[in-house]
């Protein structure tokens, strides 16, 4: 929901009906995560995707009717091999998207998530798409650090759904839960579907140089909240970093120690120090090392840097373990020669250890396009499509 917040917000606020289609589960070589939205705004305009285009024109179709008519459905796309071009997936995947009705009478919550989400405070929503009684399907229930509120049809349901999100929140992932009718832990009967705000990931580049400039609009593009951050004041401006979210003057490793002593740092975080100047690279480096667990530290500079870098890491007691968890060279092998290009090889990179990619072109492999982290390996392998009421 996150990608057509502010367009839902819009239509909420004016007090109109808007059909919102989120994927919730996804099979095999789905072309979209779960969390991914298609809203239909009540003049019929259209924000975000479930599938890349493939079921476009369909989910339109029914959030369009369930706009209207009121009811929550859950439906599934999938490849028929009798029509495969009609509805389904041409990618073979399958996907099981949640229609339902947003106004103010259906999700009364909507402003207090949003006004989350736009100051960056981590919020989560958990909502019924599949119950033995309709009168639960599209209830909501808010999930934050420090409880929830909302109402998903019993007492004893919204604590144990409320409980249960919250390792879900912090992880900053989205799922699919069961339950017993009355959020018995374990019945069935009833899916909830948990989406996770999580603040935006950190990028943070150190060293205010040309490379980092273009690093910093790729990172922006790619949706993390990227700090650029130099000693050097000269460098580190406003003016040739437009657009990031921060520009610090600081010793780089001084930054890094205080937000990693602020509670600032956390596994999403992404590190890439491009100053291969070894009185800034390796305080930064000895700092980020033995420091909390982050997805990516990357180090730019030649392999007799690299080298270099290594051994004075070494010298001031950095462990070979912990030293693994660095990247340098930093970025793929992409013959890279321009400082964009170099950014794309570095993100690359980034992008495959987050998904577990393999950094090979795609036509030499045979696996899977989209990794394990996004597809469902429970469901068979015989592809179907198929529309269902979210209740019988």
């Amino acid at each position: 929901m996150r990608e057509v917040l502010d367009t839902l917000f819009t239509g909420w606020e004016s007090g109109a009906t808007a059909g919102l289609a989120t994927v919730v589960r996804t099979f095999q070589s789905a072309p979209r995560p779960a969390g991914a939205s298609m809203l239909v705004s009540a003049d019929g305009t259209v924000a975000g995707s479930v599938s890349g285009g493939c079921v476009e024109g369909a989910v339109y179709e029914l959030a369009t009717q369930v706009a209207q008519d009121g009811v929550p459905l859950l439906v599934r796309y999938g490849i028929s091999d009798d029509d495969a071009f009609a509805v389904g997936l041409t990618c073979g995947g399958i996907l099981d998207v949640f229609v339902e009705p947003v106004s103010r009478a259906t999700f009364a919550l909507l402003e207090s998530v949003h006004d989350d989400v736009d100051a960056g405070r981590p919020v989560g929503v958990a909502t019924v798409i599949e119950h033995p009684d309709a009168a639960w399907l599209g209830r909501h229930l808010v999930v934050r650090p420090n409880g929830f509120e909302g109402d998903l049809g019993s007492e004893h349901a919204n604590h144990a759904i409320g409980d249960d999100t919250q390792g879900l929140l912090a992880a900053g992932r989205n799922t699919i839960l069961t339950y017993g009718p009355d959020g018995e832990r374990r019945g069935e009967g009833m899916r909830v579907f948990f989406a996770s705000y999580a603040p935006r990931p950190r990028l943070l580049v150190f060293g205010a140089i040309d490379f980092a400039t273009a690093l910093a609009r790729l990172g922006t593009f790619l949706g993390y909240r990227v700090t650029v951050c130099d000693a050097r004041g000269v460098f580190a401006t406003a003016a040739r970093f437009p657009g990031v979210d921060e520009v610090v003057v600081s010793r780089p490793d001084r930054y890094l120690r205080e937000q990693i002593a602020g509670g600032f740092i956390d596994p999403r975080t992404v590190i890439c120090v491009l100053t291969h100047d070894p009185k800034f690279d390796v305080p930064l480096l000895e700092a980020a090392l033995h420091g909390p667990p982050v997805a990516y530290i990357g180090a730019m500079g030649s392999r007799r840097t690299h080298l270099d870098r290594l051994a004075r890491l070494r010298a001031v007691g950095v462990t070979d373990a912990e030293l693994n968890r660095l990247r340098s060279p930093i970025g793929l092998d992409l013959g890279s020669r321009t400082p964009e290009e170099t950014a794309v090889s570095i993100a690359a990179e980034i992008i495959s250890l987050q998904w577990g990619g393999s950094g090979e072109p795609l036509h030499t492999l045979v696996d899977a396009i989209h990794h394990d982290d996004l597809v469902d390996r429970s469901m068979p392998p015989a592809a179907f499509l198929e529309t269902t009421p979210a209740a019988p």
